[in-house]
């Protein structure tokens, strides 16, 4: 794995004749884990297909790279793109019944030759993905008899063994129980200590300020602040992202906790 950051320098995205994103500036280095929080429909997915390439910026520029060694995502291949950034989304419509470990081992796919055939040293990555997140025992089972939760457990143990520079997850632990929470969170934090860049798409705003190192909050199409989770975690800044009142405090632990401020 390479180590590659991501920048988004004054960039714009439009669907249709409408703005949805405007004048996006911000970067997520190698090592750390960058949260992207708001409210529905603010543009945090579409920041993510800018991030792979499979949207084109109407203004500005999306960089994988550091330094002298970034380029323009939109100058790169797909095969190019998928060889640096895994995508891991919230759920992935398959149609076909493929075995997990199938589907995992097609992780590898950017790294092989064009003719495609998988190794043995391959199939013990995808094997050992499976092992570290406890759901070995589904390697043979079909993709289609799967609950939200295993098949989105199955989509990342398919993004490590890609072996990415930038890592990107849309709602990683939406349909996960405590105990797979807890290591996926672990696995992309070991990720990022190994020289990876995490993008972490999150509505759990606690969540995101015990995970995540540095935190992006996106009002309506424009950022509202950057910067560590207690600095943008705020009740005025979530006032104007979210435009209800919150409450904010240390929790047990002494990390930051958030929750509304419910009307009785």
């Amino acid at each position: 794995m390479s180590e590659i950051g991501l920048r988004f320098d004054s960039v714009a995205a439009r669907v249709g004749e409408q703005t949805i994103l405007r004048d996006i500036d911000f970067e997520v280095e190698a090592g750390e884990i960058v949260g992207l929080v708001g409210r529905n429909g603010v543009g945090k997915t579409t920041l993510l297909r800018l991030a792979s390439g499979t949207l084109d910026p109407a203004d500005g520029r999306v960089l994988l790279g550091s330094g002298e060694q970034a380029r323009s995502v939109g100058l790169l291949s797909r095969r190019e793109v998928a060889r640096r950034v895994a995508l891991v989304p919230q759920d992935m419509h398959v149609p076909f019944p493929f075995l997990v470990g199938e589907l995992v081992l097609m992780g590898r796919a950017p790294h092989q030759s064009l003719i495609g055939l998988d190794s043995d040293q391959d199939a013990q990555r995808a094997h050992e993905a499976l092992d570290r997140l406890g759901i070995a025992s589904l390697e043979n089972r079909s993709i289609t008899t799967l609950s939200g939760g295993e098949r989105q457990l199955v989509l990342f143990a398919r993004a490590l063994v890609q072996d990415p520079g930038l890592l990107q997850l849309d709602e990683p632990t939406a349909f996960l129980d405590l105990k797979h929470r807890v290591e996926v969170l672990r696995e992309v934090r070991a990720f990022t200590d190994g020289g990876g860049a995490a993008l972490v798409v999150s509505h759990d705003l606690s969540l995101a300020a015990r995970s995540c190192d540095r935190v992006v909050l996106l009002g309506s199409g424009h950022i509202v602040a950057v910067g560590r989770p207690s600095e943008v975690l705020t009740p005025g800044h979530l006032r104007e992202a979210f435009e209800i009142e919150t409450r904010t405090f240390p929790g047990p632990d002494g990390e930051l906790v958030v929750v509304p401020a419910l009307d009785r």
